[in-house]
């Protein structure tokens, strides 16, 4: 080979190369968890800006998805309920049809509209003490999603019972991680992680590496299972390991049923992985209302979406996986 020519093929060879990036992590509170933010970027200005922007879009979709600030958009929307249909961004209409889809999906084992009997359950965590019987039936009357009127045209949304309260607890923070992902890509930035307390979405691997390496959260007591080895994809893990209350010698889970009105009941832990965390954020929870048998086959039904589920029998326990779930990798 000529030695021009050879210099050229060297020249393209280097210029078609990754440039040597560096990992980089971040976190900040935000929806009432921690999230945090890993990137491998070129540098430190470069990664610094990305976070920044990615957690500021965090931040502004809190501001519409809230049900804890009076001023956010949902709740603004909430106000209205029982009234005429209401003009809502196009973010917040998104997650409401999402929502509605699994709703329609799982006949109502996920319901944003449990908003009131939710509040209620908080109150019974703190103060130890199981909600009130006439409250609670008068908090049920109010929830059900198909008292929600979406207009796709005109990008509407009818509450049709005054007194509604939506919570979007279920699904708010893997959309959240989805659109920090989208902001970092902006960047330039398609190896990240973003994390939101159970919730995890990733872009591309970390360089020299076949995916992000996510342990999957245990029951007390439980065996450590392994590690997942994702990319391009989302993980969440519901359960109740942490959030719980127990009453008069019951555990009841954070985690409420919907069409009951009572906090799940029983150790579980479910971990759905999905290509977005919205998608796997709303079907942990449905995994863990239905249970296994009427749980797997809503995952059959959403493309690229599976699950494993462990419940604690006795002393036992009882591990039960979708077709799809990605193969587990020794600890390290």
């Amino acid at each position: 080979m000529r030695p021009r020519l050879l210099c050229i093929l060297i020249a393209l060879l280097a210029g078609g190369a990754e440039p040597s990036l560096s990992r980089f992590r971040f976190t900040e509170p935000h929806m009432g968890t921690r999230f945090q933010i890993i990137v491998y970027a070129p540098d430190k200005d470069t990664a610094d800006k990305a976070a920044k922007d990615a957690f500021a879009r965090i931040e502004s979709l809190n501001g519409s998805m809230s049900d804890y600030q009076q001023t956010s958009e949902l709740m603004r929307l909430c106000a209205k309920s029982g009234g005429p249909p209401v003009p809502v961004s196009a973010e917040l209409f998104l997650v409401l049809s999402q929502a509605q889809e699994v709703s329609r999906q799982s006949e109502g084992a996920f319901d944003v509209t449990v908003g009131p009997v939710v509040k209620l359950w908080r109150k019974a965590r703190k103060r130890k003490k199981l909600p009130d019987a006439a409250k609670l039936t008068e908090a049920r009357a109010l929830v059900g999603w198909r008292n929600i009127r979406l207009d796709e045209k005109k990008c509407t949304v009818q509450l049709l019972k005054s007194g509604m309260l939506l919570d979007l607890g279920g699904i708010a923070k893997g959309y959240s991680a989805d659109e920090a992902l989208a902001v970092l890509k902006k960047h330039g930035i398609d190896r990240a992680l973003v994390a939101a307390g159970g919730d995890i979405a990733v872009s591309g691997p970390p360089p020299d590496a076949d995916g992000w390496k996510i342990a999957i959260a245990r029951l007390p007591g439980e065996k450590d299972a392994g590690r997942l080895i994702l990319h391009d994809a989302a993980v969440s893990t519901s359960g109740d390991a942490e959030q719980y209350v127990e009453i008069d010698g019951q555990r009841y889970s954070h985690i409420v049923d919907p069409r009951t009105g009572i906090g799940l009941l029983g150790r579980m832990s479910v971990t759905v992985v999905a290509r977005k965390g919205i998608e796997s954020d709303s079907l942990t929870k449905v995994a863990a209302v239905l249970g296994p048998e009427k749980g797997m086959k809503i995952m059959e039904a959403n493309k690229g979406a599976s699950v494993r589920m462990v419940r604690k029998i006795g002393d036992e326990f009882e591990t039960m996986v979708s077709k799809g779930f990605p193969k587990l990798h020794p600890p390290n």
